[in-house]
């Protein structure tokens, strides 16, 4: 009997692409895959996960990766990402699984392991239940990890933050460059002074370390010669809140889809923007895409964004979400807008297959939300980046995008929620057309062979990997 590994992924794209990713690294390595879904009903109005999880469900079901979806609870809590209950309902949605995913566990032919996404942490009570060994996978990069560990730290020391916002010192934390007390937030997308005024215990982020410590080991999507500084920090038990202990950290990224990726994909290859990029010189396009669930600017910030384009000269291809229809789009942005940049210039309102859009030869640049799977598939394809960061952990991540890892420039605005059109056009030509873009494109490219290496015989994943398959093996035994 083939031993399984059951993956329970979370209802974000940012967290479940990543495990699917993971799916496969298990496959590789003999083992066969049941995935554990939440009913995704439960997110009827997020149609960019509804529609991962059918893409999902559509390439990877076989013998030995098998979807199960666990049924669908009475009265399920409000999930819209906008709402200020958000993370309390989707714990709540969590524990009330646990049930089902007990349940689920125990008809599995083999079960090995369990893989839990960092979002569903509370699920290890399910799992232990079992005694098989548990391992959460945190989708997000070291360095927002070790800066959420620390915030109990910050927390204790408030009153020295001056309210914990704008106008005091930049703040000096073990594993990242030092950063302003405004770009530090939870891994509930909480800034400091909101924890100060409603968390000051900082009772969530210490109960989430606390589950955290529970499990056999943490698997991060990152690699060691992008993180190595705070990968170092997670060792170091002046990390962590008092009492708590991480278990073994394995640095496994990067978890990016390749095949999606990759020159022979029937879906991305049919796709109307690789159709088109197909016909624009090389390294000429700036890519304009803020996620799954970002993106919705004010008409009146489009319009800025559309202007700055538009005076760059350059060529570009941008995702607009908030436009329903090729009208609405005109409607949104400056008028003759779409007309005058036709040639040089797509707007698109739908999904585009972002891994490929930014590993095609056309593609010079990529304005991004900061979202580390968006900030991964940039470095992959060693695509220099504008960090324009929208929620959650995505203000550490430029951080360490621009003062640590050099493979972006900063969109001067954004914490005010203004970028202007002059910020636009001068940010898209100091990337595409000067000095500082050149050797920011060459690290950009240094990391993407790192990414690389990572994976290979010897690399940092591979091994890291390996340590894990061990321990798993000596654990059944």
């Amino acid at each position: 009997m083939k031993k399984t590994v059951v993956l329970y992924p979370g209802l974000a794209v940012g967290h479940f692409n990543p495990m699917m990713v993971l799916a496969d690294v298990f496959l590789d390595h003999g083992y066969a895959v049941a995935v554990a879904l939440i009913n995704p009903s439960v997110k009827d109005d997020d149609a960019a996960f509804t529609a991962a999880v059918a893409r999902a469900v559509s390439s990877k079901s076989s013998a030995t990766v098998t979807f199960h979806m666990l049924p669908r609870i009475p009265d399920p809590p409000s999930l819209a990402f906008d709402d200020d209950k958000f993370f309390t309902n989707y714990f709540d949605l969590v524990r009330r699984y646990d049930e089902h995913l007990h349940d689920f566990l125990c008809s599995v032919q083999g079960l090995h392991a369990v893989v839990v996404d960092a979002s569903c942490g509370f699920a290890i009570q399910a799992v232990r239940k079992l005694g098989v060994p548990a391992y959460e996978l945190y989708p997000c990069d070291a360095g927002a990890l070790a800066v959420n560990i620390q915030i109990p730290s910050l927390l204790a020391g408030s009153k020295k933050l001056g309210g914990g916002e704008e106008g005091s010192a930049p703040l000096e934390l073990l594993g990242v460059p030092p950063m302003s007390a405004s770009h530090v937030t939870d891994l509930f997308g909480r800034s400091l002074s909101e924890l100060i005024s409603k968390d000051p215990e900082a009772t969530t982020v210490a109960a989430g370390a606390r589950v955290m410590a529970e499990f056999d080991g943490i698997l991060i999507n990152t690699f060691v010669s992008l993180e190595e500084r705070a990968l170092r920090a997670l060792a170091d038990p002046r990390c962590c809140p008092d009492g708590v202990v991480l278990p073994p950290v394995y640095a496994v990224g990067p978890l990016v889809d390749k095949a999606a990726a990759g020159a022979g994909d029937e879906t991305s290859r049919r796709h109307e923007s690789l159709v088109w990029l197909d016909g624009q010189p090389d390294r000429s396009i700036v890519f304009l895409c803020f996620g799954s669930i970002g993106g919705n600017h004010a008409e009146q910030q489009l319009r800025e964004i559309a202007a700055g384009l538009d005076k760059s000269g350059h060529r570009f291809l941008w995702v607009v979400r908030r436009a329903s229809s090729t009208e609405h789009l005109d409607a949104l942005l400056p008028e003759g807008f779409l007309a005058r940049t036709s040639g040089r210039g797509l707007v698109v309102n739908t999904w585009v297959p972002q891994p490929s859009v930014l590993r095609h030869r056309a593609t010079a640049a990529f304005v991004t939300h900061c979202g580390w799977n968006s900030v991964l598939e940039g470095i992959t394809a060693g695509v220099p980046m504008l960090c324009w960061p929208m929620y959650a952990e995505q203000r550490i991540n430029k951080v360490l995008m621009v003062d640590d890892m050099g493979v972006g420039v900063e969109m001067e605005g954004w914490l005010e929620g203004w970028v202007t059109a002059e910020e636009v056009e001068a940010k898209v030509r100091l990337v595409v057309e000067s000095e500082h873009g050149r050797k920011l494109r060459e690290r950009v490219e240094a990391h993407r062979d790192g990414a690389a290496m990572a994976w290979k015989d010897g690399g940092s994943s591979r091994v890291a990997f390996a340590r894990l398959m061990t321990e798993l093996d000596n654990a059944q035994r």
